[in-house]
C-alpha cells in the first residue's frame, strides 16, 4: 500500500542522491595504487572499531578522553611521527604505516580539516 509519508521518503531519498555526488576513485593518479591502499586503510580501521578500543559497554575511547582535555591534534601527531619513525625496525612494516595513516587521518579530523572544502590545489615545495 503506497501512502504519502512513503512517496515523501522516497522524494528524500532520491534528493539526497541527486545533491551528493559519488566519489570517483578512478581517477588517473591511480598509478601508484592508492585505491588499494585506501582500501587497506578502510579496512584497518574498521578493524579498532571491533578491537580493544572500545567495548559492548560504552564506545568511549581513550582518544575521547584525551580529547576532552584538548590534546588531541598532539597526540595523533606524536602517534604518527612515533610509527613512521619505527617504520621497518620490528618486522612489521604494513601494520606501522597504516598506523601511521590512521593517527594522520585523526589528527585531519581533531584539527578541523574535515569541515573544510578541499579548493586549493596546492603543491609540496620541497
Amino acid at each position: 500500500m503506497v501512502n504519502a509519508w512513503s512517496l515523501l521518503y522516497d522524494v528524500m531519498e532520491e534528493q539526497k542522491k541527486e545533491n551528493k555526488p559519488e566519489p570517483n576513485f578512478c581517477y588517473k593518479s591511480q598509478k601508484y595504487q592508492e585505491n588499494k591502499t585506501l582500501e587497506d586503510l578502510k579496512n584497518y580501521v574498521s578493524l579498532t572499531y571491533q578491537d580493544h578500543y572500545t567495548n559492548d559497554n560504552s564506545d568511549v575511547q581513550t582518544l575521547d578522553l584525551i580529547h576532552s582535555v584538548g590534546d588531541a591534534e598532539s597526540f595523533c601527531r606524536s602517534n604518527a611521527i612515533k610509527y613512521l619513525s619505527r617504520y621497518d625496525k620490528n618486522g612489521q612494516i604494513k601494520n606501522d604505516i597504516l598506523k601511521a595513516m590512521h593517527y594522520c587521518l585523526l589528527l585531519y579530523y581533531f584539527s578541523g580539516q574535515t569541515k573544510r572544502d578541499f579548493t586549493e590545489h596546492g603543491h609540496e615545495t620541497f
